[in-house]
């Protein structure tokens, strides 16, 4: 009895630092969107110094997911993840104290390649730590409930911090320092030893340079072009993203002919229980980025609100999305595997009666209940799928799944910002208090059909798993 004692009270400290790491990731994600007129104001900054500032973050850090978790196989998990706080907490330093635009922008790249270092290693060790089961999806379930809620927490934080003090913006980052401190001292206390790879499986660097050169040929458009107006280099850019996947693939298929290990386990992406969750998740997390940005804009330009009372409106959402975790403990195990396709068929609900609420113009109230079944239908999806995804995976498989997974959120996050963002703006143009909710009603029957596809994406992901004629759980090699 001591000993499980024991074990759980170790494992509910790994929970409690990786979860808050990714917390403070997806917070400071979010946090300068509410703080960057005063940091504008502040510094003198240009439109393209602020884009900057704001996206930086998510450039660097969707451009070092994949080789990260693929670092933190062949280093160590624990290493890489303390490695990437310690990081992360630096540049938060260097962002908080800087002078002037130059320091920011690199303080805020380092931020996004700390924050990378630090992310797919959460959800790795908690692959390992936890094996299939009630524990393990009680895991993912906080996970996913430090994700949702980190993002919208930062919003919140931001309008808080500037509002609040004589500091301004500066704090939005220096409260990252005694916390990152705090992080990597517990954390080298209470994160285990995982076994590092062999030497065979070291890190495939031509497939981590062609691959990180795809995403960042992809992310830097979707990131800085709609702020720009999509000058041509951003249509360059988007046309080169295919012909450098196809690089990618080809190197690949070379070091797999000659047995060297590879970046990415592509023969296990491309089965049906894998491939066509991600999809799905891919689709269902771009309406959700897409909804805070435009839901935003409809709040503050629509109906006069500010940031920080645009933020709260999300909060219903956020604690359905954490509750949804916990319901999905309950459910038998012939229930879960449905779970996906009723959390994404939920989602298009809460969206088709969200567009209901704005046309129609009923109170608050009800738009308050809409996002909260939308938070619910996303926590669902989101939980199902990610138990889905790790336990559909071969064993060893982990750093694949972590790095892909949260590339995944994070690319097809700024597909949402840059798709629903562009419609809602041609929409809405000249944006005014008598545009802007049409333009969002219209905007959120979009989501609700995207979500529907999602949902199909689902049935058919998990139909694939169930099937007895699906692939087994292939080799790495």
């Amino acid at each position: 009895m001591d000993a499980l004692t024991s074990r759980r009270s170790r494992q509910g400290g790994l929970v409690a630092v990786l979860l808050s790491m990714l917390f403070l990731y997806q917070a400071d994600a979010t946090i300068v969107n509410v703080a960057a007129p005063s940091i504008r104001a502040d510094l003198g900054l240009d439109d393209g110094q602020l884009e900057l500032v704001v996206d930086g973050y998510l450039l660097a850090s969707a451009t070092c997911l994949i080789t990260a978790a693929k670092l933190g196989e062949t280093t160590g998990y624990r290493r890489m993840f303390l490695a990437g706080v310690s990081v992360f907490g630096l540049a938060s330093l260097a962002a908080g104290l800087a002078p002037g635009a130059a320091v920011l922008v690199l303080a805020r790249l380092g931020q996004g390649v700390g924050g990378a270092c630090a992310f797919p290693q959460v959800l790795s060790m908690l692959q390992l730590e936890f094996p299939p089961g009630p524990e393990r999806a009680r895991a993912l379930g906080m996970y996913s409930a430090a994700l949702a809620g980190g993002a919208v927490a930062g919003q919140v934080l931001g309008g808080v911090i500037v509002s609040v003090g004589a500091l301004g913006w500066r704090p939005a980052f220096l409260l990252n320092v005694p916390i990152t401190v705090a992080l990597v001292l517990a954390g080298r206390h209470l994160l285990p030893r995982y076994p590092s790879a062999s030497r065979r499986d070291r890190l495939d660097v031509p497939g981590a340079v062609t691959f990180s050169s795809t995403v960042f040929v992809v992310v830097l458009p979707l990131t800085l072009g709609r702020g720009a107006g999509w000058p041509p280099w951003a249509l360059v850019f988007l046309a080169l993203a295919m012909p450098a996947l196809l690089l990618f693939f080809h190197v690949e298929r070379g070091r797999a002919t000659a047995g060297r290990p590879r970046l990415i386990n592509v023969q296990e992406i491309r089965r049906p229980a894998i491939a066509w969750a991600l999809a799905a998740i891919a689709l269902a997390i771009s309406t959700y980025y897409g909804l805070l940005f435009t839901l935003a804009l409809y709040l503050q330009a629509g109906l006069g609100r500010g940031p920080l009372g645009s933020a709260l409106i999300l909060v219903p959402w956020v604690i359905a999305f954490a509750l949804a975790g916990r319901l999905m403990q309950r459910v038998t195990p012939q229930v879960r595997r449905h779970l996906p396709a009723v959390g994404c068929t939920l989602l298009a609900v809460a969206y088709g009666g969200t567009a209901l609420v704005v046309i129609a113009d009923l109170p608050m109230a009800a738009l308050l209940v809409s996002l909260a079944v939308g938070g619910l239908g996303l926590g669902t999806a989101f939980g199902s799928i990610l138990t889905h995804l790790t336990s559909s995976a071969p064993e060893g498989f982990a750093a694949e799944v972590s790095g892909v997974f949260t590339m995944t959120l994070q690319i097809f996050g700024a597909v949402g910002v840059a798709t629903f963002g562009a419609l809602f703006s041609g929409l809405a143009a000249p944006l005014s208090p008598a545009s802007a909710p049409g333009a969002f009603g219209v905007v959120t029957l979009v989501f609700a059909a995207v979500a529907v596809v999602a949902a199909v994406l689902t049935s058919l992901a998990t139909r694939s798993a169930s099937s007895p004629h699906s692939p087994g759980h292939s080799s790495r090699s």
